[in-house]
């Protein structure tokens, strides 16, 4: 490690940035089941906590660790979880239980193969529909995917501030190619990025509601466990102090809040970023590792004359279907690749303009997609 200016300068893997860019955002308890390949993030959490005042624990499943990620972000601070494919789907049940009590949290998935135990160790995309639809019932979806190890970093910061922000479950959909890539990253100062902390009531406010909107605002205001105001948390549909209710009026004005203050401020949440689009003819639709093999392709297609250019959705959910939409009235062939047999290309589907045209490519035997394999399917359908 050196110094650059006053930047450090380090060389770091995709899961390492991860922990450090969740510490810089103020995380302060880990908890979680140690699963490949997401390991070294709970083992890097499990050495630096502690010398920080923070807290890490290892409970005995997969379950039990989103439940006690929930705990600790009731309890006032930043909490996040890390694992992969198998423990995302045990931690589905808590996932809907933190998105109905809006609990903010950040959950890591570094994506491996499957389904069940699958291929331990090798890249996969097939937990994107996951992400989207995991739980059951409507709730609402935050998912954000970086393609680098510096991304890997600024993302996490992102998952918390949107975590806080509209206090909801934020996903990073990491796929193993980038949680275990190694890179050299120049990590930012603190006064670079933007850390948004939950917004907290007001001083010895006697007419405190734990799940009231007050004017203008997005979400509650949320008290932590132990500062002396009334608090009810629970799974059920609730009112305002945060009790049961069965009433029909109140179970759908608490779901539609719940889905549209993510809905209604999507252009904050949505981001993504575009290559050689301007003039395309066909525009490749690639995310994570992926999208860094089909950045190569779009360049070696440039090169013999083929007008291709890369779309990379760094926002998974919400989904990006105004830019998307827009890209297909001008650009009449779409290519998704992706690590799985077809997810993302659904939603391409349904956003497309009817003339357009939306090819698929896929794989699932645990190896990278390449850009070659990238160009020969451009040529095929160019």
């Amino acid at each position: 490690m050196k110094q650059m200016g006053e930047r450090v300068v380090k060389l770091m893997q995709g899961n390492e940035a991860c922990v450090e860019g969740a510490i810089a955002a103020g995380m302060r308890f880990y908890a979680g089941y140690p699963i490949t390949p997401s390991t070294e993030i709970a083992e890097l959490c499990a050495e630096k906590l502690p010398v920080l005042g923070g807290k890490f624990i290892q409970m005995e499943d997969e379950i039990a660790g989103m439940a006690a990620t929930i705990g600790g972000s009731l309890a006032g601070l930043k909490s996040m979880t890390a694992t992969s494919g198998p423990g995302f789907s045990l931690k589905q049940e808590n996932i809907g239980y933190a998105a109905m009590a809006q609990i903010p949290c950040v959950v890591i998935d570094v994506m491996r193969a499957g389904p069940s135990t699958g291929l331990p160790t090798a890249p996969s995309q097939g937990d994107v529909m996951q992400a989207k639809w995991g739980t059951h019932g409507d709730h609402p979806t935050i998912a954000l995917c970086p393609s680098s190890v510096r991304e890997a970093y600024d993302l996490t910061i992102r998952c918390f501030n949107l975590a806080e922000k509209y206090r909801t479950p934020v996903f990073l959909m990491m796929d193993e190619i980038i949680g275990h890539l190694r890179e050299r990253i120049e990590i930012p100062n603190s006064d670079e990025y933007e850390i948004f902390d939950r917004l907290k009531p007001k001083a010895n406010d006697p007419n405190y509601k734990a799940y009231e909107v007050q004017r203008g605002e997005i979400v509650p205001r949320m008290a932590a466990f132990g500062d002396g105001y009334p608090f009810h948390v629970t799974g059920l549909v609730y009112d305002e102090y945060g009790f049961p209710k069965t009433d029909t009026d109140v179970a759908e004005k608490l779901l539609c809040h719940l889905m549209n203050k993510v809905s209604d401020n999507a252009d904050d949440i949505i981001t993504y970023e575009e290559f050689e689009t301007d003039d395309a003819e066909l525009v490749i639709i690639a995310y994570g590792g992926v999208a860094r093999a089909a950045r190569q392709a779009v360049k070696e297609c440039r090169k013999a004359g083929m007008k291709v250019g890369l779309f990379r959705p760094i926002t998974l959910w919400p989904f990006p279907e105004k830019r998307i939409h827009t890209l297909t009235q001008k650009t009449k062939k779409i290519l998704v690749a992706e690590m799985n047999l077809g997810q993302y290309v659904i939603p391409v589907h349904r956003v497309k303009m009817p003339d357009s045209k939306v090819f698929q490519y896929g794989k699932v035997n645990g190896e990278a997609i390449t850009p070659e394999e990238i160009i020969a399917k451009v040529k095929e359908a160019y």
